[in-house]
């Protein structure tokens, strides 16, 4: 099995990256911002699950099909994007609600939750990226490889659950003092409107 020292080392390096800006923890930023604290975690587990998916390719093999198929990773690239665009539509459009409707009737946890799921796993830049980043820390001496990546993908899981948790709950807190204030909310909302569709664009115009 892997060496505790070699985990040590892919933790750490997995907190890094959940630290440094991304796609995933800006959605979850914006998100914690404009509905709360919950909101923000109902996205991080969803991104989390989406990160099970792309473990789980990893070590079955198919994440290879996004690597070796410019069609493929096109196809699933471009859902992602327009999934994106019509989130920062839905953010630009979005009425400016009293702090104690926000939760019931703007977004359920649940449609968070899915939410977090489908921006993970339909980009599939993830996939390709735990195809590079998981199997450095796997050798074949130390038992089944497609074991040892789901044990390297449930630690990275694990660290991003950590950081994007910690920002959920920081963003989230000071969403709830800003988002008393409609001007601010509605400043808010064309903020995430304007992350969304910038995300949507440089995931649509990006290479693998």
């Amino acid at each position: 099995m892997i060496p505790l020292d070699a985990l040590s080392a892919f933790f750490a390096a997995s907190l890094v990256l959940g630290l440094a800006p991304g796609p995933d923890n800006l959605f979850v930023l914006t998100q914690s911002a404009l509905h709360g604290k919950g909101a923000g975690l109902s996205v991080t587990l969803g991104l989390c699950t989406g990160l099970v998916a792309h473990t789980l390719a990893v070590a079955l093999g198919i994440a290879v099909v996004f690597q070796v198929s410019t069609l493929a990773f096109t196809a699933l690239k471009l859902v992602g994007a327009a999934y994106l665009l019509c989130l920062g539509i839905q953010a630009l459009r979005a009425a400016v609600a009293p702090l104690a409707m926000a939760e019931g009737l703007i977004l359920s946890r649940a449609r968070l939750y899915r939410r977090g799921i489908l921006m993970n796993i339909t980009n599939p830049k993830v996939s390709i990226f735990f195809l590079a980043f998981l199997p450095q820390f796997a050798d074949p001496g130390r038992g089944p490889v497609w074991v040892q990546i789901l044990l390297l993908g449930g630690l990275f899981i694990l660290a991003t659950l950590l950081v994007f948790g910690g920002i959920a709950l920081l963003a989230g807190t000071l969403g709830t003092w800003l988002n008393r204030s409609p001007r601010v909310q509605r400043l808010l909302n064309r903020l995430a409107g304007a992350v969304f569709i910038g995300l949507a664009l440089t995931l649509a115009f990006s290479g693998r």
